[in-house]
């Protein structure tokens, strides 16, 4: 099968926020058809039982099975979210040496497969483990798409909808750069409804705020020991955008080639996602300021992504 037919979603990896992908997906009716896989086999049999004892209420039906890398073969989208969660006070940068050598096996095994889809990626750290993905799996960098900082931006425009008093729907604000430490808050692109907002807050509240999404994820994690409802909820975002074709303006992990004056690097910026995957990489004005503050997070993102590939040919 092409991988611009069909709307089947393998997910590898159903800890907290796999699964609660997977019940974003039946809740909303993204896909018709849904296999989990997970090395903890009793665990995803038992999320699909219990995902399939709600298909009577979801908005559309959905065949939800436990599977294994051949159902990849003909898959549209494989998520991955399998691999070590960060721990309270561990930053996502400090995941990368353990969760490298997983995605190299789990990439591996999906390739093997055949498939010829899109790779959506979670894991983190999401920027690198997204490159790693385009490069073990060798697809076109459109068809290998990170979550980016598609929830950092869901916080910036929640705490701005608060803010101003309106529907976050009504704002239109991205978080650039690294989904980490070194994000990058575009506050000179962000409006109401096309109406700017930047000069109607103080520059020490612009960094509280910017502060606060930076670091909603510590919080979350001291709190409840991991975050998993808002990324699981941006994936489906994500996943919509892609099967139905959107052509939706998203901020997700795509491969920088010159954009924003920057290459070699997967990091989150405003994108179009349609069937293709990543068509495109739309680049919102930023001041000198920002393009600083970005410049600062891709070289941060190169210092831990460049040892891994030192002695691999760009392609």
């Amino acid at each position: 099968m092409n991988y611009t037919e069909g709307n089947k979603v393998v997910l590898v990896g159903t800890g907290a926020v796999g699964s609660s992908y997977a019940y974003a997906l039946m809740n909303q009716g993204i896909c018709n058809e849904l296999v989990l896989v997970d090395l903890n086999a009793e665990k995803a049999n038992g999320d699909v039982m219990d995902l399939n004892h709600g298909i009577a209420y979801a908005p559309s039906m959905m065949k939800i099975k436990f599977g294994t890398y051949e159902d990849c073969k003909d898959a549209a989208i494989v998520v991955i979210c399998a691999g070590v969660a960060q721990k309270p006070g561990e930053t996502r940068l400090q995941l990368v040496d353990k969760n490298m050598k997983i995605f190299k096996s789990v990439v591996e095994n999906v390739m093997a497969s055949g498939f010829n889809g899109i790779f959506l990626v979670a894991t983190n750290p999401v920027d690198i483990l997204t490159y790693a993905t385009w490069k073990f799996s060798g697809l076109p960098k459109e068809r290998v798409i990170g979550s980016g900082t598609i929830l950092d931006s869901a916080r910036f425009r929640y705490l701005l909808a608060n803010e101003f008093g309106v529907s976050p729907s009504s704002i239109n604000a991205y978080i650039i750069g690294e989904h980490g430490d070194s994000e990058v808050a575009a506050w000179s692109s962000a409006s109401i409804s096309g109406i700017p907002i930047a000069a109607e807050l103080t520059d020490a509240r612009k960094e509280e705020l910017s502060v606060q999404v930076r670091d909603a994820a510590y919080k979350i994690i001291e709190a409840k020991g991991a975050t998993y409802y808002g990324i699981a909820t941006g994936l489906s975002r994500i996943t919509r955008a892609i099967l139905q074709n959107e052509d939706a303006v998203l901020p997700v992990g795509a491969l920088l080639e010159g954009e924003y004056g920057h290459d070699g690097v997967y990091a989150g910026v405003p994108t179009l996602i349609n069937r293709q995957g990543a068509s495109r990489i739309i680049e919102i004005p930023l001041n000198d300021a920002e393009k600083e503050k970005l410049t600062h997070s891709i070289e941060t993102l190169k210092e831990i992504q460049s040892p891994f590939w030192e002695s691999t040919a760009d392609r």
